[in-house]
């Protein structure tokens, strides 16, 4: 086992507001677990109506100088703030393992991918430039003119805490707004760790806040009438209720939700490395994670020896606590989600599919209490099957054969959520059909998981996103801010 010190996270999840550290003033409360150990780490209150109003009404003061600011002094915060993020990027994994049980392996390069985004924001003096036309009209020169628009808040969820909030914030604070984010209450340790260096790294009061609490926290800020924007990351039938309830109340919105991500496997693929790369996107943080491929359509000349190979390299996975360096599969977040993850596996069986690996026995010697559950894999599943429709978000795969590509692209694209597939061939045609027909938003060929870079938007389609823009790149920039068309004419006389 290994041997863990204390958090210095203290005992006491807190707000960040105004630019000082407050407990939150709700009535509910409950401890933050290790999901591996069974360990209380810390206790997080819920923040009140009074907590959130404090907090927005101080970022709306602060947006009113914050906005102003020049640019180039706008991203001096965010320099100091990556550099801080790297100086302490071990710490921050090995806090993300304790507090979500993915392992630290993970836990690294999500933290790798939330400070891109930082690093992409720092271009902001470049990225937010307008047009200009000279002459649009006789005399008559035209720009466009990007400003900010006041107080936006994110609600991110449990599965990538350290990486999701990065979305966001830097664009938002870059652009000259302000921001509140309301991270997961299920693991909020990171984002904690990470408003003590936001604290550290010098931006003005209000400017940047937290917020903990749960959906009733959540609520108060997208109905809060001095909230201009909200970004949401979580399940579709959330994304759905948060993008309808910030639209009737005026806001702008960008909802990402679930996701049943398909990965094809053509005979013309490199069979060998197409599993071992669909095994690490099914599996991968435990399978939670809205990028997971966690069915495989296989072209049936070659779908035995693929499923042969799948399970080959799924069976050297090692279950275990994160901090365990030979650990490739961590904990799943809470004791209730594992019992779904293994409803879904019942389901499986019940409907039909063929169980070829079943990952329900498993057990990680010392760590008795966490939530484990193995990697398993179905073969012979069909689109009805709910293993096939819904999101499990565990590390579940299912396996199916296919005529060929034309059946592949038509069975995938049957399914309600857009979020990312990817495609294993050495056929130019082939990819050439996928990148044209293909109904999702993330498109990888020969790549196991279709993740965007920061300075591309993170896409999603169907009920896997509402909204018009996205996370990331220049679909951020135009999320937080909005256009001045500027005319002006110098006539002579």
């Amino acid at each position: 086992m290994v041997q863990r010190e204390p958090l210095s996270t203290g005992e006491t999840v807190r707000n960040y507001v105004d630019g000082a550290w407050e407990r939150p003033d709700g009535e509910t409360e409950h401890e933050v677990v290790d999901p591996a150990t069974g360990e209380a780490l810390a206790t997080i209150p819920y923040s009140s109506a009074a907590d959130v109003d404090r907090a927005v009404e101080s970022g709306h003061e602060a947006f009113l100088e914050w906005r102003s600011r020049p640019v180039e002094e706008r991203i001096q915060p965010l320099f100091e703030l990556k550099g801080l993020l790297e100086e302490h990027q071990e710490e921050l994994a090995e806090i993300l393992v304790r507090d979500h049980g993915k392992t630290l392996a993970e836990a690294r390069g999500e933290l790798r991918r939330g400070i891109e985004n930082v690093e992409v924001a720092c271009g902001m003096p470049s990225m937010i430039q307008g047009g200009t036309v000279a002459n649009a009209a006789p005399e008559i020169d035209e720009r466009a003119i990007r400003e900010p628009l006041g107080v936006f808040t994110a609600i991110t969820p449990f599965n990538f805490p350290g990486m999701i909030p990065l979305w966001f914030l830097p664009y938002a604070v870059a652009t000259g707004n302000s921001f509140v984010l309301k991270p997961s209450e299920q693991d909020p340790l990171v984002p904690l760790k990470l408003f003590e260096l936001i604290d550290e790294a010098g931006f003005p009061d209000g400017v940047v806040q937290l917020v903990n609490g749960g959906p009733d926290t959540a609520a108060a800020l997208i109905e809060h009438d001095d909230v201009v924007g909200v970004s949401f990351v979580g399940s579709t039938p959330i994304a759905k209720h948060v993008y309808e309830t910030a639209a009737a109340n005026g806001k702008r919105v960008q909802a990402q939700g679930g996701a049943k991500n398909h990965v094809i496997v053509t005979e013309t693929a490199d069979l060998a490395f197409a599993a071992e790369q669909t095994v690490s996107s099914s599996f991968a943080c435990g399978g939670e994670r809205c990028l997971a491929n966690d069915v495989a359509l296989v072209e049936a000349s070659v779908y035995d020896e693929f499923a042969d190979l799948v399970l080959e390299e799924a069976r050297t996975q090692t279950v275990g606590y994160g901090l365990d360096e030979e650990t490739d599969i961590g904990a799943l977040i809470t004791p209730d989600h594992e019992g779904r993850v293994r409803e879904y596996v019942e389901s499986g069986i019940d409907e039909g599919a063929e169980l070829l690996l079943d990952g329900r026995d498993v057990a990680v010697e010392g760590y008795e209490d966490g939530n484990f559950l193995g990697p398993t894999v179905f073969g012979d599943v069909s689109p009805e099957m709910r293993i096939v429709r819904e999101e499990i978000f565990g590390p579940v795969l299912g396996l199916a054969p296919v005529d060929g590509i034309d059946e592949a692209i038509e069975t995938m694209n049957r399914s309600d959520f857009g979020n990312a597939a990817s495609l294993f061939t050495g056929s130019g045609a082939d990819a050439r059909a996928f990148r044209h027909r293909a109904e999702a938003g993330n498109l990888g060929v020969n790549v196991g998981t279709a993740a965007p870079m920061a300075f591309f938007h993170f896409g999603g389609r169907k009920d896997s996103f509402f909204g018009d823009l996205h996370a990331q790149g220049q679909d951020a920039i135009q999320f937080y801010t909005d256009e001045t068309i500027y005319l002006e004419r110098w006539p002579d006389r």
